[in-house]
């Protein structure tokens, strides 16, 4: 059995036992960084990152106007709605809503009603006890483009590297993601959108795409009572794309090195400032981000894009955030082993330190395949690749 680890984001007291298969999604190789046979996810106050302001999330370009355009957005009709449209047709031409954005009581409800009276399917022999389900995903396209941050107004973020859906765009709504289906992700019936900061190597300007994203739903607590599926439409970020603070050597929230074998995950050597591992061996970069568990039931999402959800603790959500729903965890592969140049994100190139890094995601799955993964991988406690149970 091959196990994993990853470090620089997490304390102590978010260590968990966890042991698994890691494939690395594009060289189709196993990636592997061993420390103890332990692996750690962050969950709880203490890991739960620092909430950003509205729109803090991108950083938006100069030529494409101020940033409280996006306000502005959620309720202006787009310039292109012809004056006398019929009313779906104006509410098709809208950008997305931002803001509070409340969910669909009704289409809430019938997933959940689907979801109770959903059956188990036998679990085959040598199915492991870890609860998770997954989707491995493929880069797609890079945009100045954020449909949460800045829905409706193209080119206002800083560039962003995309996954899954293959028709996210600037104004893309839940609707549109079930309807263009196409996909980078395994398997097919998960249609979101997930995307991060593009990573420049700083020597060359020159980016460096993920070569390997595997987005983990799990349950974070030790028991998987009350576990309900991830609500359609669901838009979520994690990270602060406007924290600006060195990484070096061992801090929370640095890339790290992940390699065959024993070895060392914060690399070899460092870049020249101290903000980027320089791998050994067949190691490459690597980054890991722990979306929260917790939803407060009434929410696709909210101004800052945070508030909505909520990370558990002591097994139990708080009572704001009571609904325990699926915990994302993207787990990024790039295809580099550091420079003594480094690199920098997009969303902090004068820092380049990797204390911005963020994801954001936009969840849309067909229900039926949520429902079933949720029922059978989380509330019984078991371990699911792309397809099902892993066997």
């Amino acid at each position: 059995m091959i196990s994993y680890v990853w470090s620089g984001l997490v304390s102590n007291t978010v260590l968990a036992r966890f042991t698994r298969n890691r494939l690395a999604i594009g060289a189709g190789v196993a990636v592997v960084a061993v420390i103890g046979g332990l692996t750690v996810y962050f969950s709880g106050a203490s890991a739960e990152p620092e909430p950003v302001a509205a729109g803090a999330d991108s950083g938006l370009a100069t030529a494409s106007g101020p940033a409280d355009q996006s306000s502005a957005a959620a309720t202006a009709p787009s310039a292109s709605a012809p004056g006398a449209a019929t009313a779906s047709a104006t509410a098709a031409a809208k950008p997305p809503a931002t803001g509070w954005v409340p969910v669909d009581k009704a289409a809430w409800k019938a997933q959940t009603d689907a979801y109770n009276a959903l059956k188990t399917d036998p679990v085959p022999a040598g199915v492991g006890n870890l609860a998770e389900f997954r989707a491995d995903c493929a880069y797609s396209h890079s945009a100045a483009d954020d449909p949460i941050v800045f829905p409706g107004l193209p080119g206002a973020s800083h560039m962003h590297s995309f996954v899954g859906n293959a028709a996210t765009k600037a104004d893309t709504t839940p609707a549109d993601l079930m309807k263009f289906t196409a996909t980078s992700c395994k398997p097919a019936q998960d249609h979101s959108a997930y995307w991060v900061p593009t990573l420049y190597d700083a020597a060359t300007g020159k980016p460096a795409e993920t070569t390997g994203f595997r987005v983990y739903y799990r349950t974070l607590a030790s028991t998987s009572a009350g576990q309900l599926p991830m609500p359609t439409g669901l838009r979520m970020i994690s990270g602060d794309a406007k924290k600006s603070q060195p990484t070096p050597r061992g801090a929370k929230g640095q890339f790290y090195c992940a390699f065959y074998g024993p070895g060392d995950l914060d690399g070899i050597a460092r870049s020249t400032n101290g903000n980027w591992p320089i791998c050994g061996g067949t190691a490459t970069l690597h980054f890991m981000l722990q979306f929260p568990d917790c939803w407060d039931g009434e929410h696709l999402d909210s101004p800052n894009h945070k508030d909505h959800v909520a990370y558990g603790g002591n097994n139990t959500c708080p009572a704001s955030h009571p609904v325990k729903i699926p915990a994302l965890t993207f787990d990024i592969q790039y295809g580099v082993k550091g420079t003594t140049e480094g690199y920098y994100l997009s969303s902090d190139k004068e820092g380049r330190s990797a204390s911005s890094m963020h994801g954001d995601a936009f969840v849309v799955w067909d229900p039926a395949t949520m429902n079933s993964r949720t029922k059978n991988c989380l509330l019984q406690r078991r371990t699911c690749d792309d397809f099902g149970y892993q066997k």
